[in-house]
Parts: structure tokens; sequence; C-alpha cells
């Protein structure tokens, strides 16, 4: 994005240009993002602790992270265009009242459905306030050096809302009842809604947006119905005539999608852009390294606390530890992002997170304290880090400067499906293979054929999981090993399922970049192949240093 182009995408009303960004401005939009992010990760520490309150299957549980992500992935991209039309300031305050509301309804929740329908308004309130902060920041810094600055501070709040989010919860869980867990978030987005009505400077720009309502249906109704067929179809089977109606409906709204867009005057997802190779291989890697990451993350929280019923706290502090590497490294990588070329930071961050994925499959099944677990979550955490910073820069350096906003919701969009699809994928893999293999220990296991057939119909009611934490007595001493095996065979094989992913983003990011590298070009643009002689090489170098201020929701 341009300096000129900035001003524009950020101007309010009035005639005389962008107002500069104001200390309090910054601080509200800081602490909105802070507690935007809490609401991701806050989930991960206590949901064997909603497992066994509720008695929730293992699809059933997929829906709680996929509830708070799935309104952001599919609404964040409209929600930069309403803050356009009618403020951005308006959308913050709305996204903090939403997330107070979403929390308090999970906060006396006493069903899983209430739990997972707060979820969702919490995650809506997320989606509004993702885009309105970052524009609000972008808006009041026309200079580059003041708004590489202010995006430093965005990106570490962010980043320390991902890191605060599981041990709040933890901490609360551990000496209060789960539900409490929520209150806190509850709390803060009604701070960030006040905060944000006192002391947020609007901006706006209406001139040329509109909503894109055909495409918004059209690619909600699509994720919906594949991230239904994914998770149910694990219980009830993937060739049950509802399961392969959703696959259909999916892929039906999906073409929908393609054709409302390609016909929009004011489309929020520009096709045109994939048809640069190296923007398309950008958006693959998006999606198949955000996959690999939350379904791991997914994996591990479901082995912690659903499994081995780790104290919430305990199972809180390797999430910490994951997202408190990007923290810490989030002040070097303009540095690095400057003397190393981003493709090879690319590579090397989808290498370590695969590496860091395949060794936590390796690791003996009832691993659970923290040293043990240390070297393969700083692999994770490096890895993550490192790609997600050069993959913004790739992205954003392959098309024209002027869409370089386009292009950063466009990946933002597909990397959030992929973190929507982790622990949906993980789920359907991983438990649904641990039910297969605890049907078939129960068939050789030396055990009276009435015991059999109850732990059977436990097992084919809510899965090995369902066994591994029902109370069936004397009978638990046998099952409870029998169930964990399973869970652990079936969990691993998800690990490795993460980690085939990020092997294959990384095989793309080799095979897309090499003949760009072997020319000079930069990231693998070949725009001189594809025509577009709009993208330029210095729009790498110019996209790299911002790339740091733009993680992972």
């Amino acid at each position: 994005m341009t300096r000129s182009d900035a001003g524009r995408a950020a101007a309010p009303a009035a005639a005389d240009g962008p107002s500069p960004l104001g200390r309090a401005t910054l601080i509200a939009a800081c602490l909105a993002i802070c507690a935007a992010q809490i609401g991701i990760p806050l989930a991960s520490p206590i949901i064997g602790v909603i497992q066994r309150d509720f008695g929730a299957s293992a699809a059933a549980l997929a829906w709680i992270p996929a509830a708070f992500i799935l309104p952001t992935a599919i609404l964040e991209l409209n929600f930069g265009v309403l803050g356009d039309l009618f403020g951005r300031k308006r959308l913050l305050v709305l996204g903090g009242l939403l997330i107070t509301v979403g929390c308090l309804i999970v906060a006396t929740s006493g069903s899983l459905t209430q739990l997972i329908a707060g979820q969702a308004i919490a995650g809506l309130g997320a989606a509004a306030v993702f885009p309105s902060s970052l524009a609000v920041v972008v808006a009041g810094t026309p200079e580059p050096a003041a708004r590489a600055r202010a995006l430093s501070y965005w990106a570490l709040s962010l980043a320390f809302g991902a890191m605060i989010g599981p041990l709040i919860s933890g901490f609360t869980a551990e000496h209060t009842d789960w539900h409490w867990a929520y209150v806190p978030l509850a709390v803060l987005g009604l701070v960030t809604a006040a905060v944000s009505a006192r002391w947020i400077v609007d901006s706006r720009e209406p001139a040329g947006r509109g909503l894109d309502w055909p495409g918004q249906l059209t690619v909600a109704v699509s994720l919906l119905a594949l991230l239904y067929a994914v998770i149910e179809g694990a219980n009830d089977g993937y060739t049950s005539a509802h399961i392969v109606l959703a696959f259909a409906v999916a892929l039906a709204a999906f073409v929908g999608f393609l054709v409302a867009e390609r016909k929009s005057r004011t489309p929020m997802l520009r096709l045109e852009l994939f048809r640069i190779p190296s923007f398309a291989a950008a958006a693959a890697i998006g999606l198949l390294a955000m996959f690999g990451f939350i379904g791991t993350a997914y994996a591990l929280s479901i082995k912690l606390e659903t499994v081995y019923h780790l104290s919430p706290l305990k199972a809180a502090l390797p999430f910490a530890l994951i997202q408190a590497v990007p923290l810490l490294l989030t002040p070097v990588l303009p540095k690095l992002l400057q003397r190393v070329h981003p493709r090879v930071l690319l590579v090397g961050g989808l290498l370590a997170l695969a590496a860091g994925e395949i060794w936590m499959a390796l690791l003996a099944g009832d691993t659970t304290d923290l040293p043990s677990m240390a070297g393969p979550i700083l692999l994770l955490g490096v890895g993550f880090i490192t790609m997600f910073s050069a993959l913004t820069a790739v992205a954003v350096g392959t098309v024209d400067i002027r869409h370089a906003g386009m292009a950063s919701a466009v990946t933002s969009l597909v990397r959030e499906t992929g973190q929507a699809l982790g622990p949906a994928i993980v789920s359907a893999v991983a438990l649904g293979t641990a039910t297969s293999a605890l049907a078939t220990k129960l068939g050789t296991a030396d055990l009276p054929a009435q015991a059999k057939g109850v732990a059977s119909a436990v097992n084919a009611d809510g899965g090995a999981i369902a066994v591994a934490n029902a109370d069936l007595g004397e009978l638990s001493r046998t099952l409870v090993p029998l169930a964990r095996q399973a869970v652990e065979e079936g969990l691993d094989l998800g690990l490795y399922v993460c980690a085939g992913a990020s092997l294959v983003a990384g095989l793309i990011a080799v095979l897309a970049l090499r003949r760009s590298a072997a020319a000079g070009a930069p990231v693998g643009l070949d725009y001189e192949e594809t025509g577009d002689t709009s993208v330029r090489p210095e729009a790498v170098d110019a996209a790299a240093p911002k790339a740091q201020a733009l993680p992972s929701n």
C-alpha cells in the first residue's frame, strides 16, 4: 500500500485529511485487538473440563473452537467494508459489546449448544475488531516510520493476548468453576467498548465501497456446510445421506461464490489475484500451514485435558509457551526480514513447524510434563511466527502495490479457513481412528461378554474419549488404559496429518518460488511471464517490514 493509498483508505469525512494517530487511539486499538485475540485460545486448557461437565462427544468438542473462528473467516472481509462505510469506531464498540455478550452466554451456559452459541457471538465481535483496529492504526499513520512503530505495538498486543488467553482460563478454572473463565473477557470486552467509544478517532472511506451480499452469503453457506460434513461425518459416517448432502451443498455454494465474485462490482475477493502464481501459492501455503498449526494445538488440548485430566492451569502452560515465542521474537522480525529473503524464512518456518509436529507425535503417549514437551513446543512457536511473517511479505509483495490491502485480506481469509478446518479435520481423523482402534482392542481383550457389550455401546455412542472418561466402576480400571491407548494412536495420526500439511506447504513454497529465485525475481513472481507488469521486485521489499505487524488470528 502506498502512502497516498494508505491515507485515502483511512481518511475521515473531514476534508483536511486523516487525523494523526493519538496515544489514546493507539491504546484503545491495542486493547481491542488484545481482547479479540484472547478469545481464540481461551477454551483450549478447559476443553476437557467442558467435555466431562456436558458429556460431549468428540465431534461436539470440535465445534467449540470452530464456533469462535468461523465468524472471523466468514465475515472479516465485509466487516472491513462496513468500517469503510460507517466508521471503524462504531465497529470497535460493537465488537467489544458482542464479545461481552458472547462470553456472558458461555459463562451462564447449561448446555453445549448454549456454549457454542456464545462462542459464535463472541467470534462475531472479534471479526468486527480484527480489521477495524488495524484500519484505525493505519489511518492515523500516513508516515512509514510512524506506521511501523504503531503497528509494532498493535502486533505486540495481539501476541500478548494469544499468550495470556490460556493462562486466564487455566488459572480461573483451577480455582473456580470453568464458567468463570469467560468472565474476565466479558469485562474486558465491555471496557474495550467504553474506551473505544471515548478515545478512538473515527475514520472511514465510503467512496467506491459496497457490501457483497451474494458473495458473503455463498461463502458462509459453503464453509458452514463443509465444517458440518467434516465434523459430524466422523460420528455418522461419511457415506450417510445427510453428510453427502452437506458436502454437495458446500461445493455448490462455493461454485456460487466464484460466480458471484466474477459478476460483483465490489467483490469481497478479487479472483484475478489468483492468476499470479506466487499469490496462489501463498494462499495455499497459508491454508495448509494454519491447518497444521491449529490442528496440532487442538490435538494437544485433547490429550492433556480430555484424556489425561491435567489441571486447567497445567494444561494452559504449553499453549502459553507456544504463544510466548512469537511474542519474544516479534521485535526482531523486521530486521530479520530485511536481512534474509522472505522465501528462505518461509521454507525454514514450515520445516520447523513440521519438525515440531512430528516430534510431538513421537513423544511417549503419557508424556504430559512441560520439560519433555519443551522441544517441540519451541519449534512450533519459532516455526509459526517465522512462517507467518514471511508469508505475509510474500503474499503482499506479489501483487500490484495498489492491491496490497486486498491481498492481505484474502490471505487472512484463507488462513482463518485453515484455522477453522484444523480442529474439525484433526477431530475427524484422530478420534474416528481412536473409535475404530478401541473397537478392535475390545474384540481381542480378555473381558466378559457383558463388559465388552457395555464398553462397545459407550464407544459407539461417544467414541474412545467417552470410554476413557466414563464411570464404569471396576470395569474402568481395564477399559481406561485401552481407551487412552486408542486415543493416543488417533491423536498421533492427526499430528502426522498436520505435519504432512506443513511439509506439502513447504514443497509448494520451494517449487513455486524456485524459478523466480534462479531468475532473481522477487519471491517467484514471474510477472513478465504472467503479463502483470504492475508487479515489481520492490513490492516485496516494501511489504516485508510490515509483515511482522500482521500475525495470525
